[in-house]
């Protein structure tokens, strides 16, 4: 690329004037440059000039495009921010200086440390957002050119910046509604993470470009002549849907028994016009022409969506019986939705005022001031994720006033957005005039009115419970948190102790474990361990995952291959293939301690490490070390439910275990004289991450006592009379 291409672009927007200072910021930075190369082979300039062209094509102003072609000059080249400042004024040197202190995100696998550093990272860049949103504009437009390039580093790098692209970047373009960011950065990414899955897209999409194509042409030649007929002037074109989305939405095609071919929005219209009333009256002109689908229209004109995207949405059974998406809007609407609030930014050099701009990223303000207050990096990543990355549901206050928040949101999440004390004393929630409970998931138009109690109240320690769905959004977990951890840590250590030790009989995990639970956690501590579980900063479900990922190493992508027994994913360290069977006297799972004991005839049994038959063995030299290797196979694990006996328990029970996708072998029941009954399960479950989550959610049905993991060697009784 050459810096003429550069000038085209600038010349379609700027003013002669400004041209020059992109100009000498090229000469500037090709100086600086010069004899550098990057790792594809190219000479370095060429990489600000890609970054620089990029936010041309968003029509950023002259500044901005001065920065990007000389944003890695201080750290490359060793010239002082000061030097740009008296060469090209305060304003680049300021958005220089802002992105090269914004550094590089961690480039490694996720490790507690790598986390802090990326959300370290990850602030500083939020922060800079909030002071000026340029700095971000050349952050993504440099990250989609090292995408573009990104074959030139090994396959491990290549995976994590792509990991991180599309944890980050991608969905961040997608908040400031920078679609033609966020698609490549998307696409780019899943090439590099699922390359077998992307060229499946891409060669599903490539086979029926050419039917497509004439299909969509005849459609586009009927409208041209309904809105000639109706008086209507509009330009309509084919859209294109990238790789990255059609992925996503076979995926979920396929867990409803779906084919590629039912997915509608693969042939789509976009029709642009020149006022809204026009908008309108195109969709009626479709509708009086074809059959629109139910449930399938969307008026983004009327509620836009929180980064500014308008446009009117329908799918319509076109010819017959083909489904066909049609997106409607004015011209305008279609620039804001290429380049989001970078569209706005020139209204702010005084072209002209533009009322919603401070509107449209006033989340991001609001991020600002919540995470001020949050205590630490991992909190601080989650929220980012799942607050903002995520798609967003628009609720109203009995006043009209609308609250956005995350998809799967409940009242207790509007409880906590609304005001933190409101979300401490809450005790019921009506949505639309009606009771609903409290893990209700909001949908987008419903009216929410919070039930609050007149006196102090505090949260309850369930809604921390991530099985039972009481809140979905950072914002209001931490809040908890924070209430549970102001309180006294003697009452913390004490819940804490019950939380855990109830965890540990549901997993079979023998009590004397605590401390070495604490250090997995990075607690010196046991006190502060089981205080960080009585406020909720961690839940018995982490201790669960913690201990499948201790025995399990980080999944490989492996060939098809047939199915293969539980056995198989045990390793023999030390030794060559042996022959190994799980114990049927405690039943290992994933994330357990295992050891091996070598057999006479049946190779390696491989038992618990508590298993009594293990701790009694008194040929300790045939055991043996072992350790979990990765497999998808299901493992049986026998676990007793103690409950006060009613008719409809078991449906309960077992309700709940196919909700999980849990498979039975077998279950029997043992009635007691008090009216109580021990149901014992044979189920067939993953890890032990899968068994804490069910029997958490079996221990919230009506009428049970308590569920425990259980070996073979356990003996059925009656309960003795009382």
């Amino acid at each position: 690329m050459s810096l003429a291409e550069l000038i085209d672009k600038a010349k379609e927007y700027l003013l002669p004037e400004k041209i020059a200072l992109v100009e000498d910021a090229y000469k500037f930075a090709a100086k600086a440059h010069e004899g550098q190369v990057r790792k594809s082979g190219d000479a370095y300039i060429e990489h600000p000039l890609q970054v620089a062209l990029t936010l041309a094509e968003l029509q950023l102003d002259a500044s901005a495009l001065a920065a990007a072609l000389l944003h890695d000059v201080p750290e490359n080249c060793g010239i002082p921010v000061s030097e740009l400042e008296a060469k090209f004024g305060s304003e680049v040197s300021k958005l220089v200086d802002g992105t090269t202190k914004l550094g590089k995100l961690s480039l490694h696998a996720p490790t507690a440390a790598t986390r802090g550093s990326q959300a370290e990272s990850l602030r500083k860049m939020l922060v800079a957002m909030a002071e000026d949103l340029r700095v971000v504009f050349i952050k993504l437009a440099d990250r989609l050119h090292n995408m573009r390039t990104l074959s030139a580093l090994t396959p491990e790098m290549q995976r994590n910046i792509a990991q991180e692209t599309l944890e980050i970047y991608a969905p961040l373009a997608h908040r400031l509604g920078i679609w033609e960011l966020k698609w490549q950065l998307e696409d780019l990414s899943f090439r590099y993470l699922e390359p077998e899955e992307y060229h499946q897209v891409a060669n599903l999409i490539a086979a029926r470009r050419a039917q497509r194509e004439k299909f969509i042409a005849q459609v586009i030649k009927m409208l041209e002549g309904e809105f000639e007929r109706a008086g209507l002037r509009a330009e309509i074109s084919g859209r294109p849907k990238h790789i990255y989305s059609i992925y996503q939405k076979m995926e979920r095609y396929a867990a409803q028994d779906k084919h590629f071919d039912d997915i509608h929005d693969l042939l789509a219209l976009r029709i642009l016009v020149g006022s809204v009333p026009d908008c309108y009256n195109v969709l009626g002109v479709i509708h009086s022409l074809w059959r629109p689908l139910p449930g399938e229209f969307d008026d983004f004109i009327a509620n836009p969506k929180p980064n500014g995207y308008q446009s009117l949405h329908t799918v319509v059974m076109c010819l017959g019986t083909i489904p066909l998406e049609v997106q409607i809007r004015t011209r305008d609407m279609h620039h804001i939705a290429e380049y989001g609030v970078a569209a706005h930014w020139r209204y702010k050099e005084g072209e002209k005022e533009d009322m919603h701009f401070e509107e449209r990223i006033a989340w991001l303000r609001q991020l600002i001031d919540w995470h001020r207050e949050l205590s630490g990096a991992e909190e601080f990543l989650e929220s980012v994720k799942t607050d903002i990355f995520i798609d967003q549901v628009f609720v109203y206050t009995p006043k009209g006033e609308i609250k956005d928040l995350p998809k799967g949101s409940t009242p207790l999440d509007f409880a906590y957005r609304v005001h933190t004390e409101l979300g401490h004393r809450c005790i019921g929630a009506k949505v639309n005039g009606k009771l609903v409970p409290h893990n209700y998931q909001l949908n987008n138009g419903d009216v929410v009115e919070i039930v609050s109690a007149k006196g102090d109240k505090g949260p309850s320690r369930d809604w921390l419970n991530p099985h039972l769905g009481y809140i979905k959004t950072s914002h209001a977990r931490e809040k908890i948190r924070q209430w549970f951890k102001r309180q006294e840590r003697a009452e913390n250590i004490e819940r804490g102790r019950e939380l855990l030790e109830k965890e540990m009989r549901h997993l079979g995990i023998r009590s004397s474990e605590r401390e070495e639970l604490a250090k997995l956690f990075k607690y010196d501590s046991l006190d502060d361990f089981l205080a960080a579980i009585g406020y909720g900063g961690i839940s018995t479900h982490q201790v669960a995952v913690k201990l499948s990922a201790q025995e399990e190493p980080p999944p490989v992508k492996a060939e098809a291959a047939p199915p293969k027994p539980p056995e198989s994913a045990i390793r023999v360290l030390g030794v060559g293939n042996l022959v190994t069977h799980l114990a049927q006297c405690c039943r290992p799972l994933p994330g357990d301690k295992i050891i091996g004991y070598v057999t006479r005839s049946r190779g390696v049994t491989i038992h618990r490490q508590d298993c009594y038959n293990v701790v009694h063995e008194d040929e300790k030299e045939r055991l043996v070390a072992v350790e979990w290797g990765q497999t998808d196979s299901l493992y049986p694990v026998n676990i007793q439910v103690e409950a006060w006996d009613r008719v409809g328990l078991i449906r309960d029970i077992t309700t709940i275990v196919a909700e999980e996708g849990i498979n039975i072998a077998s279950v029997s029941s043992v009635h007691h004289d008090d009216h109580t009954v021990a149901e014992y399960f044979t189920l067939q479950t993953k890890d032990l991450a899968q068994l804490s989550r069910l029997m958490a959610k079996i221990d919230g049905i009506r009428g049970v006592i308590g569920v425990s993991r259980v070996g073979d060697e356990a003996t059925i009784k009656p309960k003795p009379s009382t």
